[in-house]
């Protein structure tokens, strides 16, 4: 082996230069030692050197000031090559063979091989001088040796097939059984005061609070009645001169030059200004918001909505703001020490997710995988062929999703689940440093992203960052002072060189031994190659003390590849969502901001989902591309060409209320606007009875949840007896007991009490930190349901409201705390994480909370997901929160596309797998796989109700004409496998109830069949309010 050495020593102001511009523009073109090699040796050589690249044919022959010296080949009897000179300058010639075996040709058979490596000495990042050594590679490469764990590749990794109940205790969804009367008791309360629908007036308070609002831009907030008018980011022009003073040398054998010059740079560009912001408020009827502000270097941005991207600008009504800033109420009591710690997680003081799809890096063993759609990441922690503690990167074609045992009860006989294997590490973005000292820690934790960090040791300033942004569609590593290992379980096949698609970026093509192309760009800090070396089947490894990225993309169609390479050098660093209603059309944009040496003029390219493509605006809609990936249970991933998305929905339902409704795009018109004078006798009788029964020992219960139905149970039980059926004395004292019953929960006097978790900062219930049993109120206490949980309280107290307006004052700021804890809109708002539940990139909310699992996060009951939107919608009409009611609309509109896509299958359905969609609903949504059954038995009539439940009027929204009689000839028609008239229990009441959607006869035939059966209806529902529910949708004859 002969052995090259060069130098390179870059002086002080050339270090400083380097750090303010691209990489790719300062250290220039390069120099090569080789000008006259012939083309065919790119074919043999690899890598772009600082000052020497080994074969380039595009190779500048001019000479310059940085020529190296002329190598000598030290090889016994061989003639020296010969020196051509040029330009005066005497260049050295290694050979002109143009065959692409030169170095096999270019001496005798007895040379071992014509490998070339060079010592390139330069300034680091950090002003410390490096040497390292580059080695001349071929440009395609094989491995030869293997260093697994195993001796064939893992495709397949491994399967959890049994459900991970931890915190999803076995018990059926329905309170405890109902208290029935013989006979009624409540007694009317004659008139109507100080109930009907007239305006509350209450006396003036003052109240003085100082509100510190940290990492937020330079903005002023102007706040009437608790709804915040947000100003935009501020942005400042700068202009900076830079004098660059650069000393060059250069010596050898031929040459010894040197030259100085002096350049002057210019750069004119934007900042974001950014303060910490400290606001004193005093409110005296309406709150008016003084802000005094100090500039200050703020590293990073909050999430907060940019500036109007929608084409309807800012005109409508901004969805987003903020619902309020100030504490949860007093009597909840604030608590640190939560039952899950905060593993690994840089504390920034605000507050932190905990139902996102990144939990299972900061939860558990941390090696459980994040799921960012299309692909999955988990930190490797030593396991898999490579053996790796790098982060792996998996991507599953829908071929390789493993199905299990089919039902042939059911028509179509469909699988009974669908999971994707786990574990199957395609490349791994690792170092050589790292081993079991490695740790991992994660930061800026927010509703579309985090970032996760491993290092070689805690503390140690050598780390990779990985950015995980929902829809990415590169995954990249920012490697500081490490040697990058790009690793693969599923072992390297062969590894080629694939050129530069943009200065300064190398790129490699990778195909592995299951057949997958993959593509990898490396982007140095320094402009060094990355020289990567095949060591091994499972192994390709860089240079040490490297800075810079490096992004991996899966290829699946080679046709596609230039979009990609337009696309690289940029990535998503976080998401932010805004968006504006006008009457029934809204518009939310999906936007990020995004770093990588080529952000400044290259467009992101990232992956959406089926229901994104269907909403998008036209602008967006042209920039789709032809790149599509599987997701594992979303249908197929499509690449979109654009910083921001637009989309649109068009239907927003507006018009929906408490009364029965029916969307104008309904096939069924057979809704009536008032009760028969026979459905109003049955109701009447139904209603006194239902009203007289104890309310308090119905809803004053040890869990949330349960207490949430009921309460909202007997709220929709009194609407319907005041509005619908004309018994408003009756309704006004039923009222007076159901305001009492919800008095406890504002009182925060249940039988467990909320607490404030100053730790994730969220309400939870006290009731695991009493009985230390994590599944106590189905995990409420960590974070799980909590969507399930308040969204009744939302329904009750909207309810409540807007019957006795004068109820308001003392409840609201309870009710806006627990619809602030499940779905805060805004960065603004420090004591709750923007959206916790509600995942604005799936289009659903995630119910699991602080639980590793191996599978994702998950959801059971698309039904009680929406009934969170309807409850936020309602609150926000009775309060005169426009903006709340308008983004319940949107998340209603969003849950409905989302939910037909993905939840609710008809048999038109492509997004779910076909030996799949018979089941008619998922079951359990995984972000991994899909089980059809429950956490509470495998019942039929318990899978598909729990996607019923509750049946209200927003079920005619979500659950479609097509979709509801599919599901009723597949199970509950007569003689079909679970028939209606067999089913026992609350669970026949939701059957029936739901069916009124398509055939409100029968239901309400069924409902008002005489001796009719109450244990028929479960504990969350009423009589009355099926039969009106049946009758207004069309069933009662007149």
């Amino acid at each position: 082996m002969r052995t090259y050495y060069g130098s390179y020593l870059l002086t002080i102001h050339q270090v400083l230069f380097a750090t303010a511009l691209p990489v790719h523009r300062f250290f220039g073109p390069s120099r090569y030692l080789e000008p006259e090699c012939d083309r065919g040796d790119q074919d043999l050589y690899d890598g772009e050197l600082l000052t020497l690249s080994l074969n380039d044919p595009g190779a500048d022959v001019t000479p310059t000031t940085d020529n190296l010296p002329q190598p000598t080949p030290s090889i016994p009897g061989l003639p020296p090559h010969p020196v051509r000179n040029v330009d005066g300058v005497d260049i050295a010639v290694l050979g002109d063979t143009p065959d692409a075996n030169y170095a096999l040709d270019a001496y005798d058979a007895d040379v071992e091989s014509q490998s070339y490596s060079s010592a390139i000495t330069f300034t680091d990042p950090q002003l410390s001088i490096q040497t390292i050594t580059i080695t001349a590679l071929p440009s395609s490469q094989v491995p030869t040796v293997t260093s697994a764990s195993q001796s064939f590749p893992d495709t397949t990794g491994s399967l959890i097939t049994t459900l991970e109940t931890e915190g999803n205790p076995p018990v059926q969804p329905f309170p405890t059984s109902i208290q029935t009367v013989a006979s009624a008791t409540l007694e009317p309360l004659n008139g109507t005061a100080p109930f009907g629908n007239s305006t509350a007036f209450s006396t003036t308070s003052t109240v003085t609070e100082t509100i510190t609002l940290p990492l937020t831009t330079f903005e002023s907030v102007s706040t009437t009645q608790t709804v915040a008018t947000v100003a935009v980011e501020t942005t400042a022009v700068i202009t900076a001169v830079t004098v660059l003073n650069t000393t060059i040398s250069a010596s050898g054998s031929i040459i010894a030059t040197s030259s100085a010059g002096t350049t002057v740079l210019t750069t004119t560009g934007t900042a974001l200004v950014e303060t910490t912001l400290t606001a004193s408020s005093t409110v005296t009827g309406t709150l008016a918001t003084t802000l005094t502000t100090a500039l200050g270097s703020i590293p990073s941005l909050p999430t907060s909505s940019p500036t109007c991207l929608v084409s309807m600008g800012c005109s409508g009504q901004d969805i987003f703001q903020p619902i309020a800033l100030g504490q949860p109420p007093n009597n909840i009591e604030q608590r640190g020490g939560h039952l899950v710690p905060r593993l690994g997680i840089v504390d920034i003081g605000g507050p932190i997710e905990t139902n996102k799809f990144y939990e299972n890096f900061v939860l558990g063993s941390q090696s459980s995988p994040g799921f960012t759609m299309p692909y999955s990441l988990a930190w490797s922690k030593g396991s898999g062929n490579a053996l790796s503690w790098g982060m792996a990167i998996s991507h599953l074609d829908d071929s390789q999703k493993v199905f299990g045992p089919n039902n042939t009860a059911i028509p179509g006989a469909p699988a009974s689940y669908y999971i994707n294997g786990l574990g199957i590490q395609s490349l791994i973005l690792s170092a050589s440093e790292f081993d079991s000292n490695t740790v991992l820690t994660a930061d800026s934790l927010l509703a579309f992203s985090a970032n996760i960090h491993l290092q070689p040791s805690a503390g140690s300033a050598s780390v990779l960052t990985i950015p995980v942004v929902q829809g990415m569609s590169f995954v990249t590593g920012q490697y500081v002072n490490l040697q990058p290992a790009i690793q693969s379980s599923v072992f390297f096949r062969n590894v080629a060189a694939a050129g530069q698609p943009k200065p300064g970026i190398f790129k490699y093509r990778v195909t592995l031994e299951d057949g997958k192309l993959w593509l990898i760009y490396a982007i140095p800090a320094n402009g060094l190659t990355p020289n990567f070396q095949l060591v091994s089947s499972t192994l390709l490894r860089g240079l040490l003390n490297w800075y810079g990225d490096i992004q991996i993309a899966k290829l699946p169609d080679e046709s596609l590849e230039s979009i990609y390479d337009d696309a690289v050098g940029a990535y998503p660093t976080a998401g932010h969502i805004s968006g504006s209603a006008q009457n029934t059309t809204a518009q939310y944009c999906l936007s990020w901001s995004k770093g990588g040496a080529y952000s400044s003029n290259t467009t992101l390219l990232m992956f959406a989902l089926p229901h994104h493509l269907e909403s998008f605006d036209n602008f967006t809609q042209s920039n789709v591309t032809a790149i599509e990936l599987a997701t594992t249970t979303k249908g197929n991933a499509t690449a979109v060409v654009g910083d921001y998305w637009v989309l649109e929905e068009r239907d927003l339902p507006i018009s929906l209320g408490f009364a029965p409704w029916r969307p104008e795009n309904s096939m069924n018109s057979q809704g009536v606007a008032t009760l028969s004078p026979a459905a109003l006798t049955v109701i009447q009788n139904v209603s006194a009875s239902e009203a007289s029964q104890n309310m308090s020992t119905q809803t004053n219960l040890n869990s949330m949840y349960y207490s949430g139905k009921a309460l909202s149970k007997f709220a929709q039980l009194v609407y319907t007896m005041h509005d619908l059926a004309n018994q408003q004395d009756l309704a006004n004292a039923a009222l007076l007991e159901l305001e009492s019953c919800f008095e406890v929960f504002a009182n925060n006097q249940q039988q467990y009490p909320l607490l404030y978790d100053t730790d994730w900062k969220g309400l939870v219930s006290s009731a695991s930190y009493v009985t230390g049993d994590s599944g106590a109120d189905f995990g409420n206490s960590y974070y799980n349901d909590h969507h399930f949980h308040y969204g009744y309280f939302l329904h009750a107290a909207a309810v409540i409201g807007y019957l006795d307006p004068t109820w308001l004052n003392q409840n609201k700021d309870y009710v806006n705390a627990l619809a602030r804890d499940v779905s805060n809109p805004s960065a603004l708002d420090q004591y709750f994480p923007v959206f916790r539940s509600f995942d604005w990139f799936h289009g659903h909310s995630w119910a699991k909370g602080l639980f590793e699992s191996g599978d994702g996060k998950d959801e059971e009951s698309s039904s009680e997901d929406t009934m969170f939107a309807y409850g936020l919608k309602m609150w926000g009409k009775t309060v005169g929160d426009a903006s709340m009611e308008a983004r319940g609309n949107l998340m209603l509109a969003v849950l409905a596309r989302s939910l037909q896509n993905y939840f609710l299958m008809t048999s038109d359905n492509t997004n779910q797998p076909a030996p799949f969609i018979d089941n008619k609903v998922t079951g359990i949504l995984f972000e991994n796989k899909a089980d059809h059954t429950t956490y509470f038995g495998n019942d039929l009539s318990y899978i598909q109700g729990i996607h019923m439940i509750p049946v209200m009027p927003f079920s005619t929204l979500t659950r479609t004409e097509q979709f509801v009689t599919e599901e009723w000839i597949a199970y509950f028609a007569d003689g079909a496998v679970r028939q209606a008239t067999d089913i026992t229990g609350g669970w026949k009441g939701i059957v029936y109830a739901n069916l009124a959607i398509i055939n409100p006869t029968a239901a309400y035939n069924f409902f008002t069949q005489p001796n009719f059966d109450m244990s028929w209806i479960d504990g969350g529902a009423s009589l009355t309010w099926y039969i009106a529910l049946s009758a207004l949708l069309g069933g009662a004859s007149s």
